[in-house]
């Protein structure tokens, strides 16, 4: 492509940031998305999707595999996306870094973990940077994706991209654009979610918004990457908050023996100053558990605390002893010590209808429960292994779900109230039933049912 000059003779050689704006315009451009988990594996869909070519990046040769077979490994997201994206002709896999430069974009979605003091892990982030660094060349626009503190992209990120001797905002460009997977969630795709988009310079910023407007139903700009970092953790953060001061509220008024989900039913009844939100077994997932420590490690950095975060964090990490307790407790009131009793839990993926364990409560509460002396088992139609999990080390397999096990159970512990699940059947072959998620309720069942 070459621009014209009015006062030159000839023709002037066009600027990476004109070489990339017209390869997004006209969807020549090849897309790199480096993750192909359950952002990435959706992202790179709605990429396709939109008509360009994309490169599916990741280090675990399994997925690689799969990737070019169609092969399904996310369960939630179905064969069809797995399928479409093997069978396309503008999609290739690869675990191999250097094809990283055919990419006119980079988009990294990798995890962003704590690590075992709750400190911000971003080694995947770091990694997947020096590798888009290692390949770098003039007319690329990186971006990340993941959840991370206010900072990052140009803090961390900056720097080792810098460090090929290409200068940012003319040679390559550097954006954020924070990832809001839900997963599981029916009837929204990656491409109805709006996305926030800031870039370390307004010229990266013009060259993301170009990619996201093409992809997403609605992308809105910010004024700078760290903006959009921030709306991120806010967005979870929120979340956390009041999934806390629920939490702790349910706590309280189960001593009043007052019906807490009903209590918030009440309250949502009014259309104006009050959002719902429920309680639960403790935190699970990639985002809540994890996100707001992010910023609370940030805030000590500067010498500050974030006390009220802190506390919410506390309120639910406490949860799952709360739910043991209320096992324990009912239980007793039965006659039966927690020692040796059978527990049958239901689901340990951390929100209904997916296969992610992810920080998943039903862990530490397997953990407590045979520290306890329990003997527990599980059932979960997503889960018929109990993965590998960082903290976690639990040697189980699903059980299949019948009257003989039911009835076999001192006790069956909802903690994930998958909807394949027939609870009705389960509150008419079980005796005792303690509910985490409000599974049972309305339902006209012979075993006593004790929310927790």
């Amino acid at each position: 492509m070459t621009t014209s000059d009015p006062g030159q003779t000839g023709a002037v050689k066009a600027t990476p940031a004109q070489l990339l704006e017209e390869r997004l315009k006209t969807q020549t451009a090849t897309i790199a998305v480096v993750g192909m988990g359950y952002v990435g594996m959706p992202l790179a869909h709605a990429v396709l999707e939109a008509g360009f070519n994309v490169l599916g990046f990741d280090v675990d040769e399994r997925k690689i595999t799969k990737l070019e077979t169609g092969e399904t490994y996310l369960h939630h997201l179905g064969e069809a996306m797995h399928l479409e994206l093997a069978e396309s002709d503008r999609f290739a896999a690869t675990s191999d870094p250097s094809r990283l430069e055919v990419a006119d974009v980079i988009v990294l979605c990798v995890p962003t973990p704590l690590g075992v003091h709750n400190e911000p892990d971003l080694s995947y982030v770091l990694d997947t940077t020096k590798l888009a660094a290692s390949t770098l060349r003039p007319g690329q626009l990186v971006v990340l994706e993941s959840t991370t503190y206010p900072g990052t992209t140009r803090e961390e990120m900056l720097p080792i991209l810098a460090a090929s001797g290409l200068a940012c905002g003319e040679d390559y460009f550097l954006a954020y654009s924070p990832e809001r997977e839900d997963p599981g969630r029916k009837g929204v795709t990656t491409k109805a979610i709006p996305k926030l988009v800031g870039g370390v310079d307004k010229v990266s910023t013009d060259l993301a918004m170009l990619l996201y407007e093409q992809v997403v139903a609605e992308a809105h700009r910010v004024s700078s990457a760290e903006i959009a970092e921030s709306a991120k953790i806010l967005e979870n953060v929120y979340r956390a908050v009041n999934i806390a001061l629920v939490n702790e509220l349910k706590v309280i008024l189960d001593r009043m023996d007052i019906d807490i989900w009903e209590v918030i039913n009440a309250a949502a009844t009014k259309p104006f100053g009050f959002q719902a939100f429920y309680p639960g077994p403790g935190l699970g997932g990639h985002c809540i558990p994890i996100d707001p420590f992010y910023l609370t490690w940030k805030a000590r950095e500067l010498g500050y605390t974030t006390r009220f975060i802190e506390l919410a964090g506390e309120v639910n990490a406490h949860m799952p002893l709360h739910v043991v307790n209320r096992v324990a407790e009912a239980l007793n009131t039965d006659g039966k010590p927690l020692q040796a009793s059978k527990i049958l839990v239901l689901g340990i993926a951390y929100k209904p209808d997916v296969d992610d364990v992810r920080e998943s409560p039903a862990a530490t509460i397997i953990d407590l429960l045979i520290e306890r002396g329990a003997e527990v088992s599980y059932h979960d139609p997503h889960c018929p292994d109990f993965p590998e999990m960082r903290h976690h080390d639990i040697d189980m397999h699903s059980v299949d779900l019948d009257a003989t096990v039911l009835r076999n159970a001192d006790c069956v512990l909802i903690i994930t109230d998958h909807s394949s699940v027939d609870y009705a059947f389960v509150g008419a072959e079980s005796s005792l039933v303690v509910d985490s998620r409000n599974a049972m309720e309305g339902l006209e069942v012979k075993a006593r049912i004790v929310k927790a």
